[in-house]
């Protein structure tokens, strides 16, 4: 196990409030790092209290990751908080907007552009910087199933979600021989807040399940394992990988 574990390690987690955001740093909480927590909203706060509680050592910041100006100086306190290291950075924030393509209003489009894909470049951009100066680390992106293909009225999600994953191996290829691995995670369809709207469409909810193998919506906690894995040791020859996480959607 000694592949997998992350005690000493220091790591970033946006969008860290609920969801994806919080599995992940729940998780590397558990492989033994040092976390700090951003989120956009109070509710950062009550998560880092909760992950606290249970002995680990977890820091939280509020901070609106659609500020590109701001962002820097976020991003420069997350690190102080963790003593000036930083191993590891998941880049789990996104947002998403749901309209017919030919209704989508352009704010909309640049909301979901500014913050699931600008704010991604510069964040992995800022932790590039530290890690090639101490000469190694680990990001991780979330990608989407929509890295693939299309989907139906988010247009602007699927846009940004397929930047991510082209964003992704043109960052490997310039910082993997330089001892950064960088990787995206592609969940499929997650029980999250972002897709209750599905989950409560009879008619998309039963067209989702017939195509999953595995016959289920995925939890959080499913991505829990690809996490540790991309933030460890275990994932020293792994860069440029954009991997799905979706109980075999892709491979029906």
């Amino acid at each position: 196990m000694e592949l997998f574990c992350l005690d000493g390690k220091a790591a970033i987690v946006t969008g860290g409030t609920r969801g994806i955001g919080r599995a992940a740093a729940e998780a590397l909480c558990e492989a033994g790092a040092e976390v700090a927590v951003i989120g956009s909203s109070e509710g950062i706060f009550s998560t880092a209290q909760a992950l606290s509680a249970r002995g680990f050592l977890v820091h939280a910041l509020r901070g609106d990751l659609g500020d590109r100006k701001k962002l820097p100086k976020l991003f420069s306190v997350a690190v102080g908080l963790l003593g000036g290291r930083l191993d590891i950075f998941v880049n789990s924030a996104g947002v998403q907007s749901r309209h017919k393509s030919e209704e989508f209003p352009i704010e909309d489009w640049d909301r979901v552009i500014e913050i699931n894909l600008t704010a991604n470049f510069q964040l992995c951009q800022l932790a590039g910087q530290v890690m090639l100066e101490r000469g190694g680390g680990k990001i991780i992106n979330v990608a989407s199933l929509l890295s693939f293909f299309g989907g139906i009225t988010v247009p602007a999600y699927a846009a940004s979600k397929g930047g991510v994953a082209q964003m992704t191996k043109a960052l490997s290829n310039e910082w993997a021989g330089r001892g950064v691995q960088v990787n995206a995670i592609a969940p499929g369809y997650i029980d999250t807040d972002m897709n209750v709207n599905l989950i409560n469409d009879p008619a998309r909810n039963t067209e989702i399940l017939k195509r999953i193998p595995a016959g289920r919506w995925g939890k959080p906690d499913d991505l829990k394992g690809i996490v540790v894995f991309l933030a460890s040791r275990a994932s020293d020859y792994v860069s440029g990988a954009v991997i799905p996480v979706d109980g075999g959607y892709m491979g029906r």
